[in-house]
């Protein structure tokens, strides 16, 4: 909305009453421009200067009023508000507004039009009046009276979603509170005997959002307590359900930070060949992830991984374990194998490589010991190599692999290479591996990759992809001017290292 606060004030003032608030915010229009109207309240913070004139006061203290009116309105009627499909909406734009922070507009999706939901919207933090800071305690005081309704309506879950992430971000103190009142409250319903009512909320499509939201942000002893009292025993068969799934992969990245994850791993690493059977590769990734960054239970996990990839025995089997990571694919049906024979087996092109096999792969990669993935990139054929460099998800593997081995590890795999260097640089993506290869690589890794380069300059330079290459490595120095290229290259790799040893 653009029109002028005192404009914005006036609309919402004409609506004031309990039947006119709320018949509009609760209409598909109404409710956007209702929302609208109160997301003005981040300019308040303009009418916070010294040199404010008294007109612009009182258009900001007619705004601030309305939003108080709109909070109370919706106290009044909170369980109609927050179970209505556009009421609801409104709901959540006022809670980000009385804590201070917006995103993006709502917007009305259109059919065909693909959100990326994994990725959290920007927040912008602005002031508040003080007014706004205990209305949000009573508003959050109204909504935890209807926290039945969080577990039984899909909508109603968002909104109390949406009250505890913009709590975390803003009042911590009271985000903790939250936490564990409606911790308590899941707790407290009835079950079987014997058996924690959580585990009936987090196989719920409503509910196990709620719960997901709860784990990211709950603090360590709350965490602690949903592992020990209600979920220990029962990680392999919530990993296994189709939507349990999602809040055990939160649980696993929350406790990498605390010392109770090796337990955690302990239990849920017994049905990894399971888990990896019913297809929910996100628990896998995401308990490789946290290995990496917990720093514990690498070795358990590289041995789990080999075995439930049919690769562990006979040792010469090692070897063939990235293509089998990437692929997620066992390796007799990988190689058309029959585990009862020996380990000969034909030499299979690499062609199936996943997303959650890069994920997986790129996470391992962060392990302290990546010698049996780097010997098994060494086994890979020139065209396998250049494969992966040019596939979507196989570009992240080989450029994490390459820029993280040292200088010895990263020429053996550089001479595996050799030959499908302008291949790599008029592709989209092998163009990027090859600049991030370059950027690792030693003044004699350097030479070496242009040299390959340089006879077919001409072809890389009417390349889309490959002129930058040429630009960035600086191919025409080399050729008429080397002695000058190579002291750019020296002067580049001591910067680069300075910055490292900094960073370290």
């Amino acid at each position: 909305m653009s029109c002028p606060r005192s404009k914005v004030g006036e609309v919402l003032s004409e609506l004031e009453g309990e039947s006119g608030l709320k018949t509009v915010s609760c209409d598909r229009c109404g409710g956007h421009i209702v929302e609208s109207a109160i997301r003005q309240m981040s300019r308040w913070q303009e009418s916070a200067r010294p040199s404010i004139s008294e007109e612009e006061e009182e258009v900001a203290g007619v705004l601030e009023t309305q939003v108080l009116s709109l909070s109370l309105v919706v106290r009044e009627n909170c369980a109609e508000f927050i179970k209505h499909p556009h009421g609801s909406h409104v709901v959540r734009t006022l809670l980000h507004v009385l804590v201070g922070c917006l995103g993006p507009p709502r917007s009305e999706s259109k059919p065909g039009t693909k959100v990326d939901r994994s990725v959290a919207p920007q927040l912008i933090d602005f002031e508040i009046p003080p007014s706004f800071w205990y209305e949000m305690k009573n508003l959050t005081d109204t909504l935890m009276d209807n926290v039945n309704l969080s577990v039984t309506d899909a909508v109603a879950s968002a909104v109390f979603q949406t009250m505890l992430t913009v709590c975390h971000r803003k009042r911590p103190i009271l985000c903790k509170q939250l936490l564990k009142r409606t911790m308590a409250y899941l707790a407290s319903r009835s079950a079987a005997p014997g058996v924690s009512p959580l585990l009936v909320f987090l196989k719920d499509q409503a509910s196990s959002h709620l719960v997901e939201t709860i784990i990211q942000l709950s603090h360590k002893p709350l965490l602690r307590d949903l592992y020990k009292n209600h979920l220990k025993g029962q990680l392999v068969d919530l990993a296994l359900h189709p939507i349990a799934n999602f809040p055990i992969q939160r649980l696993t990245a929350a406790s990498a930070k605390y010392k109770f994850f090796p337990k955690l791993f302990d239990e849920l690493v017994q049905g990894l060949e399971a888990i990896m059977a019913v297809g929910h590769m996100g628990v896998i990734v995401q308990l490789a992830e946290s290995c990496a960054e917990n720093e514990t239970r690498q070795v358990e996990m590289m041995r789990s991984l080999l075995s439930a990839f049919h690769c562990a025995e006979p040792g010469t089997r090692h070897t063939s374990c990235l293509p089998l990571f990437l692929s997620l694919l066992t390796y007799d049906v990988y190689y058309h194998a029959d585990a009862t024979e020996g380990s000969t087996v034909t030499e299979v092109p690499l062609s199936s490589i996943c997303y959650h096999g890069s994920r997986l792969v790129q996470a391992l990669a962060k392990f302290k010991e990546r010698s049996l993935l780097l010997s098994s990139l060494r086994t890979l054929t020139p065209d396998d190599l250049l494969t992966m460099a040019c596939h979507p998800s196989g570009s992240h593997v080989l450029q994490a692999l390459i820029t993280t081995a040292s200088d010895k590890g990263r020429g053996k795999i550089l001479k595996r290479l050799e030959g499908q260097f302008v291949k790599m640089a008029c592709s989209r993506l092998g163009s990027r591996v090859l600049e991030a290869v370059w950027n690792s690589a030693t003044l004699s890794q350097r030479q070496s990759i242009a040299q390959e380069l340089v006879p077919s300059v001409n072809q890389l330079r009417s390349d889309q992809f490959a002129r930058h290459v040429c630009a960035k490595f600086a191919l025409s120095h080399f050729i008429h001017r080397r002695a000058h290229w190579q002291e750019i290259q020296t002067g580049e790799s001591k910067k680069r290292k300075l910055f490292s040893d900094i960073l370290e």
